[in-house]
């Protein structure tokens, strides 16, 4: 194998691909970047078995090939040194099968490499009829639901996104169990099979870094795996096993109080609130409705307290003192795009619903915490 390319154009695929590299890898091969250069182009693997990114560079894109050929070069050192390089063409050459040689004008680098014989076979399916997204819709819907997913790994399921599909109402959701994000969103087209996936988050967030514009994302589903295909980049995840819980019943459909306010009111009244819980594990922080206002406060033993007052459109059901995690709500917060928020309750004990007044695809929820 052996090829000219511009710097910029391999370390872009290479810095795409070396996303599927784990630290917990036990394989050798798999802390290393398969390279394929045959008659079509460069493919470029990458895989931890859990997650494969593969990435292709058309031949026509190469500024020239000499022989094509396949290795497995250590990620480790490939991204760093063709990225420190000082010219904007690089030279690499395959040396008696084991070694890469890596030249730029004034600096050249020699790497032992790893059979690609010893890479495992991954096979990456199609389906024939992809459900199909754009790339801007997709970002959102990472952007405002993943943030929820779980960290604890007692409850796998809870660490990834469900994705639920009927007809073409597709509703994407994420729980750690005290909060959750929800996001519903139409397709264009009417999918025949109901699907109920969910996808490991850290993998959809990978592949959230990927993908730079409105470009669109084919979903290829499977019993076990998903598949994703952008611009010249296939993206493949298992999935997490098992029945997603129902979410639908912790949504109340009715609420007493609702009332109407500020976003930048809102959201900076509980940012300076939070000031003074930041080094408390819950960071609690209370709001309380008095008719069109709203205090929200907040209290340390051993540092202070904190008052403030927004004005809010209130309907005429009582008024409630709730408290809840300040950083939970600044996180839900952070994924309305709105300048009016909707926040809906029913009691001090029952969730905290947020809504952008404009978007009713997105449904935010915060349980609350007890304070007594």
């Amino acid at each position: 194998m052996k090829f000219t390319i511009e710097k910029n154009l391999i370390l872009e695929n290479l810095n795409n691909v070396t996303k599927a590299i784990s630290i917990k890898n036990v394989i050798p091969v798999l802390n290393g970047i398969k390279f394929e250069l045959n008659d079509e182009g460069l493919y470029l693997t990458a895989s931890d078995t859990d997650l494969t990114i593969k990435s292709f560079i058309a031949r026509d894109k190469i500024k020239q090939v000499y022989a094509n050929g396949s290795i497995v070069i250590q990620s480790k050192y490939i991204n760093e040194i063709i990225r420190k390089l000082p010219d904007d063409t690089i030279d690499i050459e395959v040396i008696d099968g084991l070694k890469v040689m890596i030249k730029a004008k004034t600096s050249e680098f020699s790497l032992n490499c790893l059979k690609v014989e010893d890479y495992p076979q991954i096979n990456l399916e199609y389906q024939k009829d992809p459900i199909i997204i754009k790339g801007n819709l997709f970002k959102t819907i990472i952007k405002q639901t993943v943030f929820a997913i779980s960290t604890q790994e007692s409850r796998p399921l809870l660490t990834g996104i469900n994705f639920k599909l009927q007809g073409n109402i597709m509703e994407i959701t994420a729980t750690d169990s005290y909060r959750l994000a929800k996001k519903t969103i139409n397709l264009n087209e009417f999918i025949k099979d109901e699907i109920n996936i969910t996808i490991p988050g850290n993998n959809i967030s990978e592949l959230d870094k990927i993908i730079n514009d409105d470009e669109p994302v084919e979903m290829h589903i499977f019993s076990n795996k998903i598949l994703f295909i952008y611009k010249n980049i296939t993206f493949q995840s298992n999935l997490l096993s098992g029945t997603y819980p129902n979410t639908n019943n912790l949504i109340p459909d009715n609420f007493s109080i609702i009332f109407n306010t500020n976003y930048n009111d809102f959201y900076s009244a509980i940012d300076r609130a939070s000031l003074l819980t930041q080094s408390k594990e819950k960071n609690i922080v209370k709001m309380e409705t008095k008719n069109n206002e709203l205090i929200i406060s907040s209290y340390a033993s051993e540092i202070g307290r904190t008052e403030e007052t927004i004005n809010i459109e209130k309907n005429e059901g009582e008024n409630v003192g709730i408290s809840f995690s300040a950083k939970y709500m600044m996180d839900a917060l952070k994924t309305i795009d709105d300048t009016e928020l909707v926040v809906l309750l029913n009691s001090e004990i029952k969730p905290i619903v947020i809504k952008s007044s404009k978007d009713e695809t997105l449904v935010q929820l915060i349980l609350p915490i007890k304070t007594y």
